[in-house]
């Protein structure tokens, strides 16, 4: 059996798209298969990348309802994924053609999100109210003064000031002086399954370089080291925010490029604006 797909990437957070509005829904029953997951993600005997998206839809009223659901490179399903969704949005804007489609609302396991395919070929995606209620994230850091879960922790001997902020997906903050020497690899592995996450959570190194630029480096909860994460920029710039170490939009800067991040207020969505782009379209031979 072979299908199409379509390989994007934002900003080097890279995805396998399988169109399964096109294929019929013939292709959904992929999405229970763990081995295939792993084997399509796989960088020497696969396609490659971080994580692979289902993309489904029906007509309502003469208008598609888009739906989505995102797996990880290592098969575990994530709620949402804020590069993933700029990738989705800017295949349905140009490659599904749509009613000239450049706005759409997609359902993902984290709730509705709304997008817009820009006249730049950016997207930007309203990400919702970021959630800040601990149980909710989850996680068994407790609230603090500031509104905002924290906690302190100590690893190898050095002592961690952290905090937590949900995006339909738990994240973990880190602040450091320096993302240039640490042992990202070993913090980031202990981290994502810490005992104050009961579902993991992804981890964030974080450097303020000033108020309107952060740096950031990225250990993606069952991916490891990523070049980027959308949800995860929203959530630093909530905590940098509230930490007073921000303003309320900033450039968060990772690894593989720029995402500018809005939050006018505690009460407002998060606005996130960012490049996806297609790497190439392929058949795969299953």
């Amino acid at each position: 059996m072979n299908f199409e797909f379509c390989k994007y990437q934002g900003l080097g957070n890279d995805f396998v798209i399988i169109n399964c509005v096109s294929n019929n829904f013939a292709l959904l029953p992929l999405q229970e298969n763990p081995s295939f997951i792993t084997s399509i993600c796989d960088r020497r005997y696969g396609v490659g990348a971080d994580g692979v998206i289902f993309l489904t839809g029906t007509k309502v009223n003469n208008k598609m309802e888009y739906t989505i659901r995102i797996f990880n490179s290592d098969a575990s399903e994530a709620e949402m994924c804020g590069n993933g969704i700029r990738c989705i949005s800017s295949f349905i804007a140009t490659q599904m053609f749509e009613d000239n489609l450049y706005e759409a609302a997609i359902n993902t396991k984290a709730g509705i999100i709304s997008t817009k395919y820009n006249n730049d070929s950016s997207i930007t995606v309203d990400m919702g109210q970021p959630i800040l209620d601990p149980k909710y994230i989850p996680t068994n850091l407790e609230l603090g003064h500031r509104g905002l879960p924290e906690g302190r922790i100590t690893i190898d001997q050095h002592v961690l000031d952290i905090s937590s902020v949900g995006m339909g997906n738990p994240h973990l903050i880190v602040h450091l002086p320096s993302l240039n020497d640490f042992p990202f690899e070993r913090w980031g592995s202990i981290l994502e399954k810490h005992d104050l996450f009961p579902k993991q959570t992804n981890v964030h190194f974080v450097q303020v370089k000033n108020r309107n630029h952060l740096l950031v480096k990225v250990w993606e909860r069952g991916c490891g080291p990523t070049l980027a994460c959308g949800t995860g920029a929203c959530a630093v710039l909530v905590s940098s925010y509230l930490l007073g170490l921000a303003h309320s939009e900033a450039k968060v800067e990772l690894p593989g490029g720029l995402l500018d991040i809005k939050w006018s207020s505690p009460s407002e969505s998060i606005y996130m604006k960012g490049p996806a782009k297609l790497v190439y379209k392929g058949q795969y031979n299953l």
